[in-house]
């Protein structure tokens, strides 16, 4: 027996399939015979034209095709049945495939166009999504959360078809145009070290408006702590989540050294701490050098936070330092005039316009942020991952889930209508599971990703994941969103900032590529972000050329984009289902091999450039096929493109080694005569002294903040 032919039909419709592999295809080889999962194709016995030639039966050569369903997708094998290739065979394989993808092509479903004035979003969905509907029906706030949904999918879609044509929110007072990357402003301003100091506009009345209040609230609580007038603008009611946050304890530490949590405030907030995390592909359709043991990970996003009292407790803080916080308020605009910015906002409640002005703008509004579309355009997000799930507080049968443990990559499938699916479960307080489904996509006009079309997968498939009845499930919330990143190919290579306004966290799209650790990577950078920022407010250097430099990249975790790359499935592509996983194997399956250390520091984006290189080369003397088959993945100008990372992740890892054992405190040293004296070259200097440390993944010592 050999297997000769293994493919993905992307459709949920199995029994189609098999209807038509039965009834309607007409193959040119073989004597079709009807079986329950598909069919049979028996083929005369080679010694069969000679005559009064006996022919035992058992040695009738057959090729056996059958279907089967899991992660809502039809797959097909077929197997050769015979001792040697059966005349004909390749012909007959060949014409199957084409067959099968002229008759169940690729489709990617747009969510409806949906009137809320005259039905609930719960009949507007049901007919399109009636798994997404039904469970949504039994959390808390579900329409109001599945609202959120269909509201964040609509938005994305514009973005994505719409880069040379963005909605205008940024406009600039100082000239008619509209505002685009490459448009920046020569405005000469008086720096001025006075933290509370305002222009002579009397309209201003903040120093910070944060635009977003999730990842926005925790570096709106240090400005606030440091002295700086606070607003946060947040468009859910303040403290809801999409999703939940786990972190390591060393990675939370620098939050405690930097003043914003005590010791016991960072406990107090701890919903579990588990023991150990798993990282396991599917590789059941994998050869044998391509299956790969479980990658123990013990220290990476082992610590399940609460989220909400987490932000609930930024927010006191903030307001205890004199900072303000206004919920359910939407971002409409931003008017930038010569000593501050006007911002446009809604009351939803009341649907009351308001406007107020500060000195500088903070985009903190993540994958959704119209800023970001408007200041990057075509180039906004290279690929996103459609992320979605739940937190669900009981109901899963004993033994099905060891809440000591996490699941931090798992598939249990293959590629599945053209994505790789990939699954997270991180115990919650009491019991909870807070499980993820995602996979990574190419930012695609045609097929942008869709939260919806996942959350009916999610519903579907859970039980193939992990063992439970649906029904019997204590559906607490949805967790969701899409989670962007950008192939970088130098530090400057996105705009993240206009004169007056800068991109933080998704927004900004420079967290890792890889691992999508949006949180784990804005806490990380966190001192370094604040720290710069706060020197541009001292000093007023509050043009696009200044605020630009306060970005978050690292050369050594831009040089891993390719890897994430290889995770996506082309658009309109069809890849041998079992590929990804395969990739997936050869990486884990390595890191599982190698010291813990290894794979702590690379997830937590701290690999330094020898072992960046030890690791590429043992993985393509491992999987020789690794970097064709990335080729054929990412396509030769993508490729291209990645050695211009690799070259910069080499000089900039010279040039570290050169000058970071002394450059950073010779910085320091000099900071009182220079700061004062030339600011603009304080900030340069102290934004090198950070891309020689933070850039390259190795954080300087964290300070507290001093009011």
């Amino acid at each position: 027996m050999k297997e000769l032919l293994y493919v993905e039909i992307p459709t949920p419709d199995t029994n189609a399939v098999c209807t038509w592999l039965q009834q309607e295809w007409k193959q040119v080889l073989g004597e079709k015979i009807i079986t329950p999962d598909g069919i049979r194709l028996k083929f005369e016995p080679a010694n069969s034209r000679h005559q009064n030639s006996t022919v035992d039966t058992a040695l009738i050569p057959e090729i056996s095709i059958f279907v089967w369903s899991v992660q809502r997708t039809t797959y097909l094998k077929a197997f050769r049945w015979a001792s040697r290739a059966i005349t004909g065979e390749s012909k007959i394989l060949q014409q199957l495939e084409a067959n099968l993808h002229n008759q169940f092509p690729e489709q990617y479903p747009e969510p409806p166009v949906i009137d809320l004035s005259e039905q609930s979003i719960f009949e507007a969905l049901a007919p399109y999504y009636p798994q997404t509907v039904h469970f949504f029906q039994k959390m808390p706030n579900g329409e109001y959360d599945l609202n959120r949904v269909y509201w964040w999918e609509k938005r994305w879609r514009e973005g994505v078809r719409n880069p040379q044509q963005p909605k205008q929110v940024v406009f600039d007072a100082r000239m008619k145009p509209p505002v685009t990357s490459q448009q920046s402003t020569t405005n000469s301003q008086q720096p001025t070290n006075n933290k509370q100091q305002t222009t002579n506009n009397k309209q201003q009345t903040y120093d910070l408006i944060y635009i977003g209040g999730a990842l926005g609230v925790l570096q709106a609580a240090v400005m606030a702590k440091l002295g700086y007038r606070v607003l946060v603008i947040e468009r859910l009611p303040f403290g809801r989540m999409n999703r939940e946050w786990n972190i390591s304890r060393d990675e939370f530490q620098s939050l405690i050294d930097l003043g914003l949590f005590t010791p016991a405030e960072f406990e107090s907030i701890i919903a579990q701490e588990y023991i150990d995390g798993f990282n396991k592909f599917f590789d059941g359709n994998n050869p044998s050098h391509l299956k790969a043991a479980i990658l123990h990970t013990p220290t990476v996003l082992n610590i399940a936070l609460d989220s909400e009292k987490l932000l609930q407790l930024c927010g006191d803080k903030l307001k205890s330092a004199g900072g303000e916080i206004w919920d359910e308020t939407e971002f409409i605009k931003v008017d930038v005039e010569p000593e501050q910015v006007v911002v446009s906002l809604q009351h939803l409640p009341t649907q009351s316009n308001r406007q107020v002005s500060g000195r500088l703008l903070v985009d903190a509004m993540g994958s959704a942020s119209p800023i970001a579309l408007q200041l990057n355009g075509v180039r906004a997000f290279d690929s996103v991952c459609p992320t979605v799930g739940a937190v669900i507080a009981q109901g899963f049968e004993p033994g099905v889930w060891d809440t000591n443990y996490g699941d931090v990559l798992n598939s249990h499938g293959d590629i599945s209508r053209g994505r790789q699916l990939i699954w997270e479960l991180f115990p919650g307080a009491d019991g909870e599971l807070t499980i993820y489904l995602f996979h990574y996509h190419e930012v695609n006009s045609q097929n942008p990703g869709s939260l919806l079309e996942m959350y009916e997968d999610f519903f579907s498939i859970l039980p193939e994941y992990r063992r439970c009845d649906l029904e019997k499930l204590e559906w607490k919330k949805p967790t969701f969103g899409y989670i962007p990143g950008h192939f970088s190919v130098g530090s400057s290579d996105r705009t993240v900032a206009f004169d007056r306004l800068v991109a933080m966290g998704d927004a900004a799209s420079l967290q890792s590529p890889l691992v999508f650790t949006g949180f784990g990577s804005f806490v990380r950078n966190l001192y370094r972000i604040t720290d710069l920022l706060d020197t541009a407010l001292q000093h007023n250097l509050l043009q696009a050329k200044d605020l630009n430099q306060i970005r978050t990249y690292q050369s050594n975790v831009a040089v891993t984009w390719l890897f994430s790359k290889g995770m996506m499935v082309p658009t309109g592509h069809h890849l041998p289902p079992q590929r990804i996983n395969a990739m997936l194997n050869t990486f884990f399956g390595l890191l599982a091999d190698e010291p813990p250390i290894v794979a702590d520091t690379f997830i937590k984006d701290r690999t330094d450039w020898l072992t960046f290189n030890i690791l590429a080369l043992k993985a393509a003397r491992r999987n020789p096929a690794l970097i064709p088959w990335i080729w054929e993945m990412a396509g030769a100008k993508d490729f291209l493109r990645w050695l211009g990372s690799y070259f910069g992740f080499t000089i900039n890892a010279l040039i570290s080694w050169l000058f970071k054992g002394w450059f950073p405190g010779f910085v320091r040293s000099i900071q009182p005569w220079v700061e004062q004296r030339y600011p603009n070259l304080w900030l340069w200097l102290l934004v090198q002294s950070y891309a020689l440390t933070a850039g390259m993944g190795c954080p300087e010592k964290v300070k507290t903040i001093q009011n």
